[in-house]
C-alpha cells in the first residue's frame, strides 16, 4: 500500500552526517525528475519566444533520441536506477536498528509489488489500456531492480560489483551472439532485433516506439547495483574529498569503457544495450557528484531547495503527472490569457503549471507528507 509519510526532516537542509539522508541526493533527484514535470515544456515555451543557439540545444536534449545516440533526456531514467540503488545502504542501515533481516526483507517485498502495481495502473492509464505488465516505463523496471540489489546488500561490495558487471558481459554477449528467426545476431535495428522478438515471444506485442521491454530490463539491474557501490561508500567514514575521488574515478571509468564499446556496440536507450547502460551510468554518476560537491562539500545549499521539495515526493509527482489532470485544471484559467498574449502563451502556460504543481509539493513538504511506496 501506498504510505503518507511525516518526517522531521530539518527544515535548514543542514549537512548530514553519512547515516542521515543526504540533502544532495533529494536534490538531484529533484532536478532530474523537474525536467520530466516541466523543465522541458519551459524550453519549448521560451524557444516559441525566438530560437537561438543555447535554446535549441537544450531542446533538442530535453527529448529522447529517436534510436541510436544519446542525449541528456536519456540519462534521466539510469539517473533514477542509480538513485534508487544510492539510497540502500542507507535505509538498510537505518531499518537494521529497528528490525531483524526478515522483517527488512518482508517490506522490500512489499514495497516491489507496490512499485509493479503502481507502474501497472500508470501506463494503462497513459496508454489507455489495461496492462499488467508494462517495462518500457520507469515503474516497474525500479520494482525489479531494486528488489534484486536489496538480495545483494548484504554481499561484499566486490561479489556486487563482480554482478553488475557480468550482467551487462552477458548481456551484451546474448545480444552479439544469439540470433533470432529472420535476424542475424548482432542486429541493432529497430524493430528487428532480439529485444523485439523476446517481447513478441513473453507479451505478445513490441513498443511502437521500438522500447525494449523483457529482456532489456536485465541490465538495467547493473546501473541500481552501482548505484548501491556508490551508496556504500557515501556512507563510510571516508573524508569527503576521498569520497569524490572515488565517484569520480566510477563515473570516468564507465565513460571511457561505454564509448570504447560504441563502434561494436551502438549506444541505444531502448533496448538499454551495455554501452548505452555504462555510458549513461558514468553521466549520471558525475551529475549527482556535481551536486554532492555543491551541496555537502561547499555548503550551498539554499539554491537547491525547490528540488529538495520536488525530490522528496518524487513518487507522487510521477504519479500525479498521470493520474490528475492538472494541465487541463490550470489550463481552465490560463488558456483563455495564453491566447492573448501571442508568442508568450506557451510560456505562460507551463510556467502556471509548474509552480502550482510546486506549490502544491511545497504544501505535502511543510506538513511533512510524503509519499512512498
Amino acid at each position: 500500500m501506498i504510505k503518507l509519510k511525516k518526517t522531521a526532516e530539518n527544515k535548514e537542509l543542514k549537512p548530514a552526517p553519512p547515516s542521515k539522508r543526504l540533502v544532495s541526493l533529494d536534490a538531484f533527484r529533484g532536478w532530474t525528475m523537474f525536467w520530466i514535470v516541466g523543465g522541458g515544456g519551459l524550453m519549448a515555451g521560451l524557444a516559441a519566444l525566438g530560437h537561438n543557439v543555447i535554446i535549441d540545444f537544450l531542446v533538442y536534449h530535453l527529448d529522447h533520441t529517436p534510436w541510436q545516440g544519446l542525449r541528456y533526456y536519456d540519462i534521466i531514467w539510469p539517473s533514477f536506477m542509480l538513485m534508487t540503488g544510492m539510497s540502500l545502504p542507507f535505509s538498510y542501515a537505518k531499518r537494521s536498528l529497528t528490525e531483524t533481516h526478515r522483517q527488512i526483507t518482508l517490506r522490500v517485498l512489499r514495497r516491489f509489488f507496490v512499485l509493479f502495481l503502481l507502474g501497472s495502473l500508470r501506463e494503462s492509464v497513459h496508454l489507455e489500456h489495461p496492462y499488467l505488465v508494462e517495462l518500457s516505463s520507469a515503474l516497474q523496471p525500479i520494482a525489479i531492480a531494486y528488489l534484486v540489489s536489496f538480495l545483494l546488500v548484504r554481499r561484499t561490495w566486490y561479489f556486487q560489483a563482480v554482478v553488475a558487471a557480468l550482467i551487462l558481459f552477458i548481456y551484451a554477449l546474448v545480444l552479439a551472439l544469439v540470433p533470432a528467426p529472420g535476424i542475424s545476431a548482432g542486429t541493432y535495428e529497430i524493430g528487428a532485433n532480439l529485444v523485439a522478438v523476446v517481447d513478441i515471444a513473453v507479451l505478445g506485442r513490441t513498443h511502437p516506439d521500438g522500447w525494449g521491454t523483457v529482456l532489456s530490463t536485465i541490465p538495467i539491474i547493473s546501473t541500481t547495483i552501482l548505484g548501491m557501490l556508490i551508496g556504500r561508500v557515501l556512507k563510510t567514514e571516508r573524508p569527503q574529498k576521498n569520497k569524490m575521488m572515488i565517484i569520480a574515478l566510477v563515473g570516468c571509468s564507465c565513460l571511457v569503457l561505454g564509448y570504447a564499446l560504441n563502434p561494436v556496440v551502438p549506444i541505444i536507450m531502448k533496448l538499454w544495450t551495455t554501452s548505452y547502460g555504462l555510458v549513461t551510468a558514468g553521466w549520471a554518476s558525475l551529475l549527482f557528484l556535481l551536486f554532492y560537491w555543491i551541496i555537502e562539500v561547499l555548503g550551498y545549499r539554499r539554491w537547491a531547495f525547490p528540488f529538495v521539495v520536488i525530490g522528496m515526493n518524487a513518487l507522487a509527482v510521477y504519479m500525479g503527472r498521470t493520474l490528475v489532470p492538472l494541465n487541463k485544471i490550470v489550463g481552465v484559467f490560463t488558456s483563455g490569457i495564453a491566447a492573448k498574449i501571442g508568442h508568450f502563451g506557451p510560456l505562460f502556460e507551463v510556467t502556471a503549471i509548474i509552480i502550482i504543481e510546486w506549490l502544491i509539493l511545497y504544501w505535502m513538504y511543510k506538513r511533512r507528507i510524503f509519499l512512498i511506496a
